[in-house]
């Protein structure tokens, strides 16, 4: 079977899930990338846990986990099924740490549906949610990750769903927002790095600025970045599907290793 990419995405607002735009469209797009998975595993921004858990049932719930938006946002379902043998092959595998199996705590949260709705709109792939064990570091998530790279020949695709700048007491509504330039900066800087593969500066590095400082104000939407480092392969390219900055401070840089 082809190795499967591992991709990290930017999803930004939870709006993109109903949305046709520049960034929805290149999500859809991403199909072509691997358009038939055996299953997918993804670290979602949104899914913060003590302990690291897999989602273990066969029909996970959708989970609108935000407020504020417009009912039709509400209304939206991805009804993919569970993977449970993935699920239990992960908790088998990875022995430190220790993988625990949620039945009931967690389902799909928008973090996974709203960017694979685009990318996979039958809803019809496999799918598995692995949480953020939020008592630990950054190399903690990348060695996770790495854990999780065998899975990548077996036909599982790998996504994190975050965002490299998120810093949502800065942020600007509207399309005509003017990215700030330390989010700009600080985007930068996290390409430059992906292109020259230094890993260890997205484990030691990311807080040693002011721009990495306001960029990552809380962890939790740029560790998923760490898991899709974490699982690629030195042999792996890598390609930028997407490059702009929403709402001023919200980074939407999108990218996969294939």
């Amino acid at each position: 079977m082809e190795k499967a990419p591992v991709i990290f995405i930017g999803h930004g607002s939870p709006m993109n899930a109903i949305a046709n735009n520049e960034f929805t469209q290149s999500l859809n797009a991403m199909r072509d990338l691997y358009p038939n998975p055996k299953g997918i595993i993804c670290i979602s921004a949104h899914w913060m846990t003590e302990g690291s858990w897999v989602t273990h049932g066969k029909h996970p719930k959708t989970i609108h986990d935000f407020y504020g938006f417009p009912p039709e946002l509400f209304n939206v379902k991805y009804p993919a099924p569970g993977y449970p043998e993935l699920a239990e092959g992960v908790a088998a595998r990875i022995k430190i740490p220790e993988i625990y199996l949620d039945d009931e705590m967690w389902g799909f949260d928008h973090g996974s549906w709203s960017v694979l709705r685009h990318i996979y709109p039958e809803a019809d792939i496999p799918l598995i949610q692995l949480s953020l064990d939020m008592e630990k570091g950054s190399s903690y998530h990348f060695e996770l990750g790495k854990k999780l790279s065998a899975f990548r020949d077996e036909g599982i695709l790998i996504i994190g769903s975050g965002n490299i700048v998120h810093n949502l007491k800065t942020l600007q509504w509207g399309e005509e927002a003017v990215p700030y330039e330390w989010a700009v900066k600080f985007d930068s800087w996290a390409k430059e790095k992906l292109i020259e593969r230094d890993f260890k500066a997205f484990m030691n590095d990311y807080h040693q600025s002011p721009e990495g400082r306001l960029s990552i104000p809380t962890p939790e939407h740029y560790y998923p970045l760490l898991y899709v480092l974490g699982a690629s392969h030195e042999e792996d390219q890598l390609h930028f599907h997407f490059e702009q900055i929403h709402n001023s401070s919200i980074s939407m840089r999108t990218f996969s290793f294939i």
